[in-house]
């Protein structure tokens, strides 16, 4: 089996990984340019470039590969590039790159998607963030057909992950990447024997997992307290949930809610403040926070938190505007 990959990020890292030591032949590798990152803007690669870097593997970073947009001579370069590699098939795991017709049509077996969910569940941009937040109990890595859709082609194999109440998107994150990259390998030995039988996704259950916009960091105290919490780990590592606490940025990293009796004081108001956390009232129920972190400092425990921040009862973590 000969193949080109595409990817971008860590989760495509992986998933390149564990097709280099299953000996599969890479032919090309597709990902994004290097991008300006870090405290110095620094132009940095991505995970996928280093890995093939590493391994010595054809690299290609188009800018686009539609042949009539912005960037047409970038994308003349790849579509020449990867006819040339003459792949039984193409490999995409989390490109950042929308593939047109043409590069769909280039590989015998097609393209060969690996998604972060269990399709028809959360197609889209942010599935793993969107499972966490809505509070799903699994969630689960499809090897999809592309087609000219979003996530709506036929899938191939499937595997489910269960998601536990202490969930972050960082940790689901690294499961979900471990069995993509399992499981991309097996749908490739199937392919390569006429094995593999795509089944078309149902039109019941579908959702959409929308590219989390930094402005959904910010806290409504007013609903309630497993909501946020929920939230909380949803956007951790990004983009982190956060408020404003005496004119302070805040982010907030671990929380859970927690039966306790109060006064039905306003949502965002501190009610208590202690070595296990600080309570703050919701619109339903109380959240104890745990974990919390300032501007330009590191993630710290409650009691190390409020050693350099004095925080009271009474005091109000802001609503949105």
């Amino acid at each position: 089996m000969r193949i080109i990959f595409a990817g971008t990020p860590h989760f495509a890292r992986v998933a390149l990984e564990h097709l280099h030591r299953a000996g599969v032949s890479i032919a090309l590798v597709l990902t994004q340019p290097d991008r300006p990152a870090g405290r110095g803007m620094k132009l940095q690669a991505s995970p996928v470039k280093l890995s093939a870097l590493e391994h010595g593997m054809p690299l290609a970073q188009p800018r686009s590969l539609r042949l009539d947009g912005k960037y047409a001579e970038d994308a003349a370069a790849a579509k020449t590039a990867i006819e040339q590699a003459r792949a039984d098939a193409m490999v995409v795991a989390a490109y950042g790159l929308i593939l047109p017709q043409w590069v769909l049509d280039v590989p015998r077996l097609g393209c060969l998607n690996i998604h972060a969910s269990l399709l028809p569940r959360w197609r889209g941009a942010a599935p793993v963030h969107r499972a966490i937040e809505a509070g799903d109990a699994q969630s689960g890595v499809t090897i999809m057909q592309m087609d000219a859709g979003l996530d709506t082609g036929p899938t191939l194999l499937a595997e489910p992950v269960g998601i536990t109440g202490q969930e972050t998107t960082g940790s689901l994150h690294d499961k979900l990447a471990g069995v993509g990259g399992r499981l991309i390998v097996k749908a490739l030995e199937l392919a390569a024997c006429g094995a593999l039988h795509p089944v078309g996704q149902p039109e019941a259950g579908v959702t959409y997992a929308h590219k989390i916009d930094k402005a959904e960091a910010a806290i409504d105290w007013s609903q309630p307290a497993d909501v946020i919490a929920r939230r909380i780990r949803a956007f951790d590592p990004f983009p982190g949930a956060s408020s404003m606490l005496s004119g302070e940025t805040v982010k907030l990293w671990r929380a859970e809610p927690v039966s306790v009796s109060h006064s039905e004081a306003k949502p965002g108001r501190v009610i208590a403040v202690g070595a296990a956390g600080i309570d703050v009232r919701c619109g339903e129920g109380v959240l104890r926070i745990a974990q919390l972190q300032r501007a330009g400092g590191k993630r710290l425990a409650v009691a190390d938190f409020l050693r350099g921040f004095d925080v009271k009862p009474g005091m109000m973590f802001e609503l949105p505007p």
